[in-house]
C-alpha cells in the first residue's frame, strides 16, 4: 500500500514539471538546456535551430524532445516555456510572441536592442502574467553573490566608487556581431550589458543620474558611424547619491591573456572585488579588503554558467508568473541608451 501511495505523487510530479521549447541550441543554448534538464525542474520538449547538426547535438541531451522547424511549431507543441538563444535582433519579436501565447520565456542578453524593444517585452510580459527572465549569469557567480550580501549589509559604509571590466581578448566569433542593425552595438551591448547590471544589481538599482560613453573601433572613435560597431569603451554612470561607476569592456583587446574580468566596490568602510583567475572566463576569485588587509570570499570551482537558467526553471516550476523585477531589465537597457547616446 506504501509504495503505491508514495508512487503516485511522483508519478504526478514527474507528469507536473514544465515542458519547455529550447530556440537556438548552439554553444550557448545547449549549455543552458543542459543545465535545466540536470536539475530536473522541467523537461524538454521541442528543439528548433537553423542548423541541423545542432538541433542533433541538442537531441543527445533530450532525446524524446521533438525537432521543430520554428517558434510557431515549438508553440504548438504545447509547450510552458521558452529558452531563447537566437541572433539579438531575433530576441523582442521572438519573446513577445512567446509572451502572448501565454508562454513563459528564458532570454539571451540583451532582451532587446534598445530599452524601447526590452520595455515592449517586460510589458507583454506583465500582461501575459508569464515569468521572464535574461541570462544575466554573472550574477549567479559565488563570488558576486558574496560581495552583494557584504554590500547590502551596510559593512562596507557608502559605496561611492565602483570599477568595472570586461574585456575579450578573441570577440565574437559570428557575423550579424558587427551588424548594428542585428546586433544593437558591439562590446557594451555584449559585454558591458553585464557589467551595467551587476553594478546597480548589487547597488539594488539605485536610479541613474548621468552617464558618459567613449567608443572606439578598431582604435579610432567610432563618431556615428551607422555601418560598424564599437569594439572598445569607456562609460563613466552617475548614480542618484553621487556613487561614481566607471566601466570599460573591449572586443579583441591586446591584453597578454584571454580575458580581464573584475567588478570592485569601494566603501568609506572598506572594499570588494571579484577578479578573473589567470586569463579565465569561468574561474574567479572574491575578496574583500579593509586597508592593506584581504579576505577570500570565494575561490574556483564553482560552475555557475548554467545557474540563471536553472533558476528560472525551478521558478517556472514553482508556479511563478510575472516577477515585477524583470522592469530591472529596462533600467539596463536604458542605460546602455546613454552610452551609446541614443
Amino acid at each position: 500500500m506504501s509504495d503505491v501511495m508514495t508512487a503516485a505523487p511522483a508519478a504526478a510530479a514527474q507528469r507536473s514539471r514544465p515542458r519547455l521549447g529550447f530556440l537556438g541550441v548552439g554553444w550557448i543554448g545547449r549549455h543552458r538546456m543542459q543545465a535545466i534538464l540536470e536539475e530536473g525542474h522541467a523537461e524538454a520538449a521541442a528543439i528548433a535551430d537553423a542548423s541541423p547538426e545542432m538541433v542533433a547535438e541538442a537531441l543527445k541531451l533530450a532525446p524524446g524532445a521533438q525537432a521543430v522547424d520554428s517558434l510557431d511549431a515549438m508553440l504548438e507543441a504545447g509547450v510552458d516555456g521558452v529558452v531563447i538563444a537566437t541572433p539579438s535582433a531575433l530576441h523582442t519579436e521572438q519573446s513577445i510572441r512567446a509572451l502572448q501565447h501565454g508562454v513563459a520565456v528564458f532570454c539571451q542578453k540583451p532582451l532587446g536592442r534598445t530599452a524601447a524593444e526590452a520595455r515592449a517585452v517586460v510589458d507583454a510580459a506583465r500582461k501575459a502574467d508569464r515569468l521572464l527572465a535574461v541570462d544575466l549569469s554573472y550574477r549567479f557567480t559565488e563570488g558576486m553573490r558574496r560581495i552583494r550580501e557584504v554590500v547590502q549589509s551596510g559593512e562596507l559604509g557608502r559605496i561611492y566608487a565602483v570599477d568595472l571590466v570586461f574585456h575579450n581578448a578573441y570577440g565574437p566569433d559570428k557575423q550579424w556581431f558587427y551588424d548594428p542593425a542585428l546586433s544593437g552595438g558591439g562590446c557594451v551591448m555584449d559585454l558591458g550589458v553585464h557589467l551595467v547590471d551587476l553594478a546597480l544589481w548589487t547597488l539594488d538599482f539605485p536610479g541613474v543620474a548621468k552617464v558618459q560613453g567613449s567608443l572606439f573601433a578598431g582604435g579610432e572613435p567610432l563618431g556615428g558611424r551607422p555601418d560598424k560597431v564599437e569594439d572598445y569603451a569607456l562609460a563613466t554612470v552617475t548614480l542618484h547619491g553621487g556613487t561614481a561607476v566607471q566601466l570599460a569592456c573591449s572586443w579583441r583587446l591586446q591584453a597578454g591573456q584571454d580575458a580581464v574580468i573584475s567588478a570592485a566596490f569601494y566603501g568609506t568602510g572598506g572594499g570588494v572585488a571579484l577578479r578573473n583567475v589567470n586569463g579565465s572566463f569561468y574561474d574567479f576569485t572574491a575578496e574583500r579588503f579593509r586597508g592593506t588587509a584581504r579576505e577570500t570570499l570565494a575561490t574556483p570551482p564553482d560552475a555557475w554558467g548554467g545557474r540563471a537558467a536553472a533558476d528560472w526553471a525551478a521558478r517556472l516550476a514553482s508556479g511563478a508568473r510575472f516577477d515585477p523585477a524583470a522592469e530591472r531589465l529596462v533600467e539596463v537597457s536604458a542605460v546602455l541608451d546613454r552610452i551609446y547616446g541614443r
